[in-house]
């Protein structure tokens, strides 16, 4: 089963009172301002939101999976921004070092992250490698019992901000048996000599979180920064980002959710020859449309997260999370078009939230595994020997 139990439901109401007092109001001047909103992070932080998943005893709720995504959908429903930087903070930045870490690992840098109060990036794309992240061309050599980090990485959120604390970074440390290369996964804390997080990119859309390429020229940090074991880094990457497609199609439903609510507000005010515009089947079909990008998005986002809850096999996770990412992110595109239409030339301009939606929604596409990449997955687990 995956309906939303009354918890959740209950919880789903406070986060969008939350989302609504101090995010909403205030979501247009950061997009226009390319603003950061620290001091609102950090009440989300104060809120428990990221926490919800991390074990009590790094300050966290120790609860399900369905609750964060539950939480995503309802922040990014006011501001795509503040629901990627939870998202991005939890899944990316939380969750590989509380999956993979060593106890002095965890203790170190999980309670700041738990409570809000810092955040950390997950650098895993790079200039020359994308999609094909096993291309990686940072390296790591250990040199006595530091490792010497040399590279750059890439549209990297949560990486730059006053809060954050650290970064986890694959990198090349050898060379396999088999000639291919040994990929691992070290933390680096923010502030490091020789780490730099560049000038924040100016980008399309998400005006409001942050994001940096980042570089690392003699970047030295201890041999206890190894996460998880050395040689392992590529395939905890990977399955980091199965769960980070749940959460980011959790990011589109809020999308998409935002866009229904507000055709159906406009289409019911705006007045053309004699009544509103919602009465036009050319209006209302569409919007139609939208109830059921957002109900087929509710059911399968929410069955992968049960899924995760329920502990199920991999492979049947990590196509059920595709399948989420895939329908509910190139839906969210296609509703802010359709939402952009009905509000007509008044949606072309800024003073109007949709806007803004349009131009956040893109990325959906892209961050945490592109649709390309979703139907190969999908393909690969329908037993197709797609390349």
């Amino acid at each position: 089963m995956f309906e939303l139990s009354e918890e959740h439901r209950e919880f789903r109401h406070s986060v969008r009172e939350f989302a609504e007092a101090e995010i909403a109001p205030h979501a247009a001047e950061w997009d226009r301002k390319h603003y950061f909103p620290v001091e609102v992070v950090q009440k989300m932080g104060g809120l428990g939101l990221f926490g919800l998943t991390a074990p009590e005893e790094y300050g966290g709720a120790g609860g399900d999976f369905t609750s964060l995504c539950v939480a995503i959908e309802e922040i990014s429903r006011a501001d795509q921004s503040m629901g990627i930087t939870l998202e991005a903070a939890v899944g990316l930045g939380i969750n590989p070092i509380l999956t993979y870490g060593t106890a002095e690992q965890k203790a170190t840098w999980l309670p700041d992250l738990v409570a809000g109060r810092r955040l950390a990036g997950f650098g895993l794309t790079e200039p020359e490698s994308g999609s094909d992240a096993g291309a990686t061309k940072t390296r790591a050599v250990l040199d006595g019992d530091e490792w010497v980090i040399d590279g750059s990485k890439q549209f990297i959120t949560n990486s730059g901000s006053a809060m954050t604390s650290c970064v986890t970074v694959t990198a090349r440390t050898g060379t396999k048996p088999d000639g291919k290369a040994e990929i691992s996964t070290i933390i680096v804390p923010a502030g490091t000599p020789g780490f730099t997080a560049e000038a924040a990119y100016d980008k399309l859309g998400w005006h409001a979180s942050d994001t940096h390429p980042l570089s690392f020229v003699g970047c030295r940090v201890p041999e206890a920064n190894l996460l998880g074991q050395r040689g392992k880094g590529f395939g905890q990457f990977l399955a980091t980002l199965d769960d980070g497609r749940v959460a980011i199609a959790a990011v589109a439903l809020g999308c998409i959710r935002a866009c229904l609510e507000m055709s159906i507000q406009y289409a019911g005010e705006r007045q053309t020859f004699g009544g509103p515009i919602g009465r036009k089947q050319g209006v209302a079909f569409q919007i139609a449309d939208l109830k059921v990008m957002a109900d087929a998005s509710e059911m399968l986002i929410y069955r992968a997260a049960a899924m995760k809850d329920a502990v199920a096999s991999v492979a049947d996770f990590k196509q059920a999370a595709s399948v989420a990412k895939l329908y509910a992110t190139e839906s969210a595109v296609t509703a802010t078009r359709i939402a952009t239409q009905v509000f007509g030339g008044y949606g072309f301009m800024e003073e109007y939230p949709v806007t803004r939606f349009y131009r956040d929604a893109k990325i959906l596409e892209i961050g945490e595994g592109t649709s390309e990449v979703q139907r190969m997955l999908i393909a690969r687990g329908l037993g197709l020997p797609v390349e």
